[in-house]
């Protein structure tokens, strides 16, 4: 690792590549579950709308908005934890000044 004028170490290349790489694992941790029951209430909407031949433009955002906000409400401070969990290693990696 090359030093810095006042002996930090600078990170390498290697580090740089896995802190990108946990940051983007992270990122699909905490956005998943928003996302995977955002499509599945989407796709049982749309079955519903073709099944019954409702074509109402609010029945296909309620139903998600209300499912997203519960998932937000029983997850989000699983979601939290995972954030800050991995803000603290990334801050720890940091030199002192």
């Amino acid at each position: 690792m090359a030093a810095i004028a006042d002996n930090r170490k600078a990170m390498s290349q290697a580090e740089v590549i896995e802190l990108g790489r946990q940051a983007m694992w992270v990122g699909l941790q905490v956005a998943l579950p928003v996302l995977l029951v955002g499509l599945i209430v989407g796709l049982l909407v749309s079955v519903f709308q073709a099944v019954t031949q409702i074509q109402e433009m609010t029945l296909q955002f309620v139903p998600k908005i209300l499912a997203v906000g519960l998932v937000f409400l029983f997850a989000g401070g699983w979601m939290l934890m995972q954030l800050v969990d991995f803000t603290v290693r990334v801050l720890s990696h940091l030199p002192p000044r």
